[in-house]
């Protein structure tokens, strides 16, 4: 098919149009991915079904190119702004079925750092994930997790940072959570440019995530792992 050709997508069947929007997603289509939504939506499809085989499918296969380099930056906060035009039909159609979100996360940038592109990132991916998202934004002091946790009681706390002077805030964090007694009840992941696996052990998160895709598949790894755990001690 020439790209003369339209692509009608009314009229292509269910299982043609999920993939045609994976493609769409992928292209950074907003315009399309909202089209497709409503297609689907009209021809009986559950808002959690639409979201889990249509988006998060589509973005799952954005984060495998990305983590392969085969898909850089710009391409990605495309596909994931498109995935956002999606999700604003489906979110208050979500919150109606009472459809649960797989895990709840915050995530900011730490104090001193006024760096966000991939912390936003990060949270379109968690998002396409299937994740609830609390952002913080940049710049946030130990006070500012802190009330954020108790407020959301997320499952997991991320923490950016792209400057080296930065970096040392999150052990403050982390230490503080201790101080508290509460690093437990919460996975903790760190990112950013200039860290590593062994800066990620050293400040004592539960892994170090090298870029948006991979810690959507951490997040999910860990909060499963920690589900299964929970269950069996139960």
């Amino acid at each position: 098919m020439s790209d003369q050709d339209e692509i009608i997508l009314s009229e292509l069947n269910d299982e043609e149009l999920t993939l045609q929007m994976h493609d769409d997603l992928y292209d950074g289509l907003g315009e399309e991915i909202v089209e497709g939504t409503n297609i689907l939506l009209g021809r009986g499809w559950g808002p959690d079904k639409v979201l889990d085989e249509a988006l998060v499918e589509g973005m799952r296969i954005v984060g495998i190119d990305f983590r392969d380099g085969i898909l850089f930056v710009p391409e990605v906060l495309l596909a994931a702004n498109a995935m956002k035009a999606g999700m604003e039909i489906l979110r208050p159609l979500l919150a109606e079925t009472g459809a649960e979100p797989i895990g709840k996360i915050v995530i900011g940038t730490v104090k001193g750092d006024i760096h966000d592109i991939g912390k936003n990132l990060v949270g379109m991916m968690l998002e396409g994930a299937g994740f609830e998202v609390i952002d913080l934004g940049i710049n946030n002091p130990v006070e500012a997790y802190l009330e954020a946790l108790e407020e959301h009681k997320p499952d997991l706390l991320g923490m950016s940072a792209l400057l080296t002077t930065t970096m040392p805030y999150m052990k403050v964090v982390i230490d503080t959570l201790k101080e508290k007694g509460i690093r437990d009840d919460y996975i903790v992941l760190v990112g950013g440019a200039p860290l590593n696996e062994e800066f990620g052990a050293a400040v004592g998160a539960d892994a170090y995530c090298r870029d948006a895709a991979v810690a959507a598949e951490t997040a999910q790894a860990l909060l499963a792992k920690r589900r299964l755990l929970a269950s069996e001690d139960a």
